[in-house]
């Protein structure tokens, strides 16, 4: 007797749209179908049928069903789908329908998604990689996403681990020839390339990761300056809204003032921080430029920003990225500051400059963000793994004449940590929190 679950949810949105999509997956898919739609369809094939209650024989609603057989299926299971109109009042009556067939039950987060790594349709990295697609905000990180989830990231993780497993089995031959030396120098040889190989590749994945991850959360990008040069009015501008205070009152910005905006396809966290000064007036503005100063120390892109009307006796704590003059029309000829690729000035009042003050953060971010599409150590759990097994590489390059079994020792732990990654061994501790990420239906 089967004893897998059946689970049904609604994997469209909720609320009022055209059509609805309403799922179901396991043994009892089948019998959901035609229980509501009459005979099964041909697979794969969309049919419109009238879906009739069992427990009062009133039309449900005429809709369009499916029946995808497994295991060639999302979840590696029988599905039935039900694309019904998008009524709250059709799709609350379709879900109480199936809550009454037994061993047909909702659905939890992710579980469609579970089944799916279950059955050996999906690997983790594949996993996360839908999950990161289900919450792309901006372009770059549909792309990177989706590079993931269609197990591109997969394939190579996958060619690391069978490198690793290569020089693992030249090792193993090694030691069983231990008795003939030229054998064991033969072998040896062979594999200290292939770990060089390997290390330098997931030396080069890392480095690229740290560019992934500000694809995935988002560039933080700093304005800074003494008080009263127009920070606030800049991330107004860049925001296109008033997310700031603007006064000519100097100091009026006392915490530090986020929006979050998309910037050439990157999610970009804006950050308007107090004037900086050496005479703070009070105990508040202290702690203003105090969080200030943090903002600028951790921010990715720092933009100072300063004003030929406004002196000041501090500086940038950090090179800034790029230095704006404010207040442009204050000069009494053009600037020859916007020859410097670093620096450029602007007047707000007047909106000049500004689109070559677009046209410089445009750069900016896009170097930045460049070869992002191609990253492969996405995660905080990849980027673990990957430098445990470069430790792991650079113990075995550094103690060449260790004995063959410590060196097979320790690339057995690289070849399981490898592993680890896409799923294939000791993930069960993972799976909980990766799957609480999707959304009911998913």
């Amino acid at each position: 007797m089967n004893d897998i679950v059946t689970i049904y949810a609604l994997s469209s949105g909720l609320g009022r749209a055209g059509i609805a999509v309403v799922r179901v997956s396991g043994p009892k898919a089948p019998e959901t179908l035609t229980r509501l739609a009459g005979p099964l369809p041909s697979p794969r094939r969309a049919v419109l049928r009238r879906l009739v209650s069992f427990k009062d024989k009133s039309t449900i609603d005429r809709a369009l069903v499916f029946w995808f057989p497994g295991p060639a299926t999302a979840t590696g299971e029988d599905v039935a789908e039900f694309h019904v109109h998008g009524s709250l009042a059709i799709v609350s009556k379709l879900l109480s329908e199936l809550s009454e067939i037994d061993g047909v039950e909702p659905a939890d987060a992710g579980a469609f998604t579970r089944r799916a790594f279950d059955n050996g349709v999906l690997d983790l990295v594949e996993v996360e990689g839908l999950a990161d697609l289900l919450s792309a905000n901006t372009e770059l990180q549909r792309r990177l996403a989706m590079r993931q989830f269609l197990g591109e990231a997969s394939s190579v993780y996958e060619k690391w681990r069978m490198g690793l497993i290569g020089a693992l089995a030249l090792i193993d031959a090694a030691i069983d020839f231990v008795e003939e030396p030229e054998v064991v120098a033969s072998a040896v040889g062979q594999m200290m390339p292939t770990v060089e190989r390997l290390r330098s590749e997931l030396e080069s994945a890392l480095w690229q990761s740290s560019r992934a991850s500000a694809v995935r959360d988002g560039l933080r990008l700093v304005i800074a300056g003494a008080p009263n040069v127009g920070k606030s009015s800049l991330l107004n501008w860049l925001a296109q809204r008033n997310a700031a205070i603007v006064s000519d009152q100097a100091g009026t910005t006392r915490d530090v003032v986020e929006a979050a905006v998309e910037f050439e396809g990157v999610r970009l966290v804006l950050a308007d921080t107090a004037g900086l000064r050496i005479d703070a007036k009070d105990e508040i503005e202290k702690i203003g430029i105090a969080r200030a100063e943090a903002e600028i120390r951790d921010a990715d892109i720092l933009l100072w920003l300063t004003a030929p009307d406004v002196s000041s006796e501090v500086g940038p704590m950090r090179t800034p990225d790029l230095i704006v003059i404010n207040k442009s029309d204050l000069f009494n000829e053009k600037s020859i500051l916007n020859r410097n690729e670093l620096q450029l000035s602007i007047s707000l009042k007047l909106g000049s400059g500004l689109e070559l003050l677009r046209e410089r953060m445009t750069k900016l971010i896009a170097e930045r963000s460049a070869l992002t599409q191609d990253a492969i150590v996405v995660r905080d759990r990849h980027v673990v793994a990957v430098k445990k097994t470069i430790r792991i590489l650079n113990e075995v390059l550094d103690h060449r004449n260790l004995p063959l079994e410590v060196l097979a020792e320790e690339l057995r732990d690289a070849c399981r940590i490898m592993s680890s990654i896409t799923g294939r061994i000791d993930v069960e501790d993972l799976l909980g929190r990766i799957f609480s990420e999707f959304c009911i239906g998913k």
